[in-house]
């Protein structure tokens, strides 16, 4: 093989960031005592209170904002083995409030709740199925009396109050995390809240939630990834709780719960010594732990239980399992790996890059994915805080065997045992890993998120930020020892099979009475929330004129953002034109990526590419083409240099462009068996019509009869046509001058663009059939044209009535009638001028329940509910949001060319701010009623068809069944 040297300019510029990293213990003004990493440039502080609570902090000045995370050390690992999934269902829980937040009467509420453990432990303990059902009956009758007392969605009121975005939290093996995104000046009253909301846990409104999280459970059964994974977790690991017990859990355990585990799980993990609190932002170090130490220093120290630790026997032989599904064949091969942070979880990861790579550089990119040998295939390695896997992915080819598509990875492997990959990879892998990591830990999230793994993981940050330095010294032979001691016949395989999942479980609805919300009820608690004042944060708006730098090169625009956090550039070469204009476009981008040039193949391309520490893209969506090159800053000449050069030279090659096509035709079908991509297309149909961009392709007669020389000389002409140039660094002259001998003035004009009908919507309904749990509805209306005087409006009416948790759509179909595990309303404006708004109305859930929440939807949809409260909630929200958010690095340029669209040139946010500040209930009802309450809607649904309610169905409107081909438009 032909050897390459990574360019020394990368070589040299990231060497110099391997530095040595060194804990050191300081002390603050207030005799806090924290922890920072000695050459850590991200000033991570991390503090132990006395109860033991670890307090990560750091700083971010992009906004006045601050990422928050609290981590929780335990996860469905620690779920007792005849309750699991209580871990997951316990964290919906902690969002249901306390003795103090999300009760009217806590003395009353509390005796009922107690009834409802009781009769929990009678059903859980119940063997006769008629008693069981006796025992729910009751357990429903009691909920309704408690809901009286109970306030719903409490907790979500109080945190959207603060202008709060990202409310949620996860489960998985070895944690739970909780999340939120909050306005800096709103710290201390998050902390008020968080600190409530931990301090004890009150099961209200259970049995409701707990249908929710049974219809999460039903969604994952329609999930091919988790479907594989579960069959693949439980061969990895036959003894071990990694694949012993599901995160959701089993359908036996959710259907018989017990509070009183869950109270006990909750008082053994989530003591102050089990949790942290992760906040990076705009804060100040000695007020901001001043404020935690305040707030959670009072929770109190707790002894946790020993945990027994369930080792693994080495794996000796291949273990084989096979799931089904409607879905495309596909292939999973994995190996368990040693745990987090371990020298084994490295060299896997190094591997793993070897064979498949960001920069499409790997040998299974280039030796199986270039050369079109399989309709996709990849390695990953997934480190767990016990264990871990290597996996390799496969999607076979149509009349491919599973054998076959095997014996291509392998091949793969085997290379990687014989030492037969570049010499210049290992660095390359590396200082992508510095790059990467670099553009992470420069966003609040980013960073926030690495903090919270680490201390789940028990990793120092010393060792998480030294993690670099050790992958940097794994050598060539470090690899070819590990992989062939590694890689034996000691692996699991997954076959996913085409055809009927015969092990889902499909269970009856409970018949649960709808609960009590007092929507309009508040808390002392929530009150005094409300209450506290915090100093305004005021809004700042953008002036593009002055943010965004212009000159001009030859007859293009160029404009210029400069780069103020690190050495990562970005060129973006942006064409006013796109499929609408020629439909062929996309296909002559995707022929480009296999092909070659006159001085490299195509392989070679993609090495040239990451070896400068470069990755580039093209996107092309119906009205604009956009090349993008993006990375290191001193490369960035040599990477300008090598695309034009691509596209200037781009070889074409019958042999490869007919291979593509056929790559092209075999996804497509894999396409048409993708439940996500069948129901894509239908609410494609729904909303335009047999007549759309979507279903408007380049036929397949058509692909087969191109000459590819006049495909590729769309690409070859492309700098000839009408473009803008936008480059984001820190060396505005030098980009400039990079970039300024491959500018030519204009000489070519885009065809003109074909128009694309957008029809009325008038209320038929159009289903496809597909063999699932689940049934997905989406109604869609069309709406007046865009109106740059009711953004506004818009935004808060998706706060107040739409989307989110504490929306009135949330509360009341799955908060109050446990209907759906998913639902919402959204109110979509145009992205250009004179072209229609669009009212979605979604709803995920089991068949027998879809024709009950769609008459509780319609019943919420008929009036606008008058809830002032709430109301006012949701305004000083979005108000808030605007406030502390702020326009940066990239996103100035992008903003502004979106806007353009809009026939507008300044910071609409401004004008939105204005609107919502004088935005009465009143106005927002009368916006419903113009806008949204007069329309007609188209509905899609997608499910198996013997589940259908043809009553309820014909009630929506004038019922079709359409084909895939009728959908996709193949």
């Amino acid at each position: 093989m032909k050897k390459f040297f990574i360019s020394v300019s990368l070589f040299c510029m990231l060497s110099a960031m391997a530095q040595k990293f060194e804990t050191q213990k300081l002390t603050d003004n207030q005799g806090y005592s924290y922890e920072t990493v000695k050459n850590d440039q991200s000033g991570v502080r991390v503090y132990t209170l006395k109860n033991g609570l670890k307090v990560y902090l750091a700083k971010n000045e992009d906004a006045p904002r601050i990422q928050t995370y609290i981590p929780v050390r335990t996860g469905s690992n620690n779920d007792p083995s005849d309750n699991t999934g209580l871990a997951h269902y316990l964290e919906h829980m902690v969002f249901k409030g306390t003795s103090h937040l999300g009760t009217q009467d806590w003395a009353k509420e509390k005796v009922l709740l107690q009834q409802i453990s009781d009769l929990y432990e009678q059903h859980k303990a119940e063997k006769d199925p008629a008693k069981k059902k006796e025992l729910y009956k009751k357990i429903d009758e009691v909920s309704q009396q408690a809901s009286k007392f109970a306030i719903a969605n409490e907790y979500d009121k109080a945190i959207s109050s603060l202008g709060a975005t990202g409310t949620n939290a996860h489960t998985w093996l070895d944690e739970t995390v909780y999340k939120n995104n909050i306005p800096a000046n709103e710290l201390a009253k998050w902390l008020k809240v968080e600190k409530e909301r931990f301090s004890e846990l009150v099961l209200r409104l259970f049995h409701t939630e707990l249908e929710a999280v049974y219809e999460e459970y039903n969604r994952a059964q329609d999930n091919d990834g988790r479907l594989v994974n579960y069959a693949l977790m439980e061969a990895l690991f036959p003894k071990h709780p990694n694949g012993q017990q599901t995160t959701i859990g089993t359908s036996e355990h959710l259907k018989s719960p017990s509070m009183v585990a869950i109270h006990k799980y909750f008082d053994t993990y989530y003591v102050p010594n089990n949790m942290a609190v992760v906040l990076v932002g705009d804060l100040d170090f000695d007020k901001t732990i001043k404020l935690v130490d305040q707030y959670f220093g009072a929770f109190k120290y707790k002894e946790l239980p020993m945990k027994k630790m369930v080792t693994e026997e080495p794996m000796t032989s291949i273990v084989t399992r096979t799931v089904k599904s409607p879905s495309a064949p596909r292939m999973t091969m994995a190996w368990r790996t040693d745990s987090y942070g371990t020298q084994e979880a490295r060299l896997a990861d190094i591997v793993a890059e070897i064979l498949s790579n960001r920069g499409d550089a790997g040998l299974i990119d280039l030796n199986i994915n270039q050369k079109q040998k399989t309709l996709g295939a990849g390695a990953y390695e997934s480190p767990f805080k016990m264990y871990g896997s290597f996996a390799l992915t496969v999607t076979p080819k149509e009349g491919q065997s599973f054998d076959e598509a095997k014996k291509l990875l392998l091949g793969q492997v085997d290379l990687v045992k014989k030492g037969q990959f570049p010499d210049w990879m290992l660095k390359a892998i590396v200082n992508d890993k510095r790059v990467q990591r670099m553009k992470t830990w420069e966003t609040a999230d980013g960073l926030a998120t690495n903090l919270y793994d680490s201390y789940i993981n028990g990793r120092t940050w010393e060792q998480e930020v030294d993690e670099i330095n050790k992958y940097e010294k794994i050598t060539k032979a470090d690899i070819v020892k590990f992989a062939n001691e590694f890689f034996k016949d000691n692996y699991v395989v997954v076959y996913k099979e085409k055809g009927v999942n015969d092990k889902l479980v499909r269970v009856e609805n409970p018949g649960i009475t709808p609960i009590e919300l007092n929507r309009g009820a508040q808390s002392p608690f929530l009150k005094d929330v409300l209450a506290i004042k915090p100093v305004e944060i005021k809004p700042e708006f953008i002036d593009y004129k002055t943010a965004i730098q212009t000159s001009q090169i030859k007859d293009k625009k160029v404009s210029f953002v400069k780069n103020k956090y690190n050495e990562i550039a970005q060129v973006n070469y942006i064409f006013p034109f796109g499929t609408d204009n020629d439909k062929e476009l996309s296909l002559a981008i995707t022929a480009l990526e296999y092909l070659g040039t006159d001085k490299y193949t195509p392989e070679q391309l993609k090495e040239e590419f990451y070896k400068l520490g470069i990755s580039n893209s093209f996107r092309t969506s119906n009205d604009q083409t956009i090349i993008t090159l993006s990375g290191l800053e001193s490369n960035m000449e040599k990477g300008v240099k090598l695309m034009n050069h691509l596209l200037t030279n781009v070889k074409a090659d019958k042999a490869i462009y007919d291979q593509t096509v056929k790559t092209i035709l075999e996804a497509r079908e894999v396409a048409k068996k993708d439940k996500a991509r069948i129901m894509n297309a239908l609410s494609n149909y729904a909303k335009y019509g047999k007549d759309s961009r979507m279903t408007d392709i380049v036929s397949k007669e058509r692909m087969q009869s191109l000459n590819v020389a006049d495909l590729m000389k769309k690409i070859k002409t492309i700098n000839q046509y009408p473009y803008e140039v936008f480059i984001y660094g820190q060396d505005q002259q030098t980009l400039e001058k990079a970039v300024k001998p491959y500018i030519a003035n204009t000489t070519l004009q885009p065809a003109k663009a074909k128009v694309y009908a957008e029809p009325a919507t008038e209320g038929k309904v159009y289903f496809t059939n597909y063999d699932m749990v689940q049934m997905e509805m989406s109604k869609i209306a069309k709406g007046s044209n865009v109106n740059l005087g009711n953004f506004g409006k818009a935004n808060v009416f998706n706060e107040y009535f739409g989307r989110g948790l504490s929306s009135i759509v949330f509360q009341e179909i799955r908060e109050s009638k446990s209907l759906a595990y998913s639902a919402y309303v959204s109110y979509a404006n145009a992205s250009e001028s004179n072209h229609p708004n669009y009212v979605t109305n979604y709803i995920g859930t089991q068949s027998n329940k879809l024709p009950l929440a769609v008459t509780a939807m319609n019943d919420l949809m008929a009036q606008l509910p008058q809830i002032p409260a709430q109301f006012e909630n949701s305004r000083g929200s979005a108000l808030k949001q605007i406030a502390s958010n702020r326009i940066n690095r990239t996103s100035i340029f992008f903003n502004q060319l979106a806007l353009k669209k809009l026939g507008v040139d300044y910071d609409i946010r401004k004008d939105v701010y204005s609107e919502i500040q004088g935005l009465t209930l009143p106005q927002l009802t009368s916006f419903y009623d113009t806008e949204i309450k007069p329309l007609k809607y188209n509905t899609a649904i997608i499910g198996k068809k013997e589940n259908l309610n043809m009553e309820s169905i014909n009630k929506m409107g004038q019922f079709t069944e359409v084909s895939l081909e009728e959908i996709f438009g193949y």
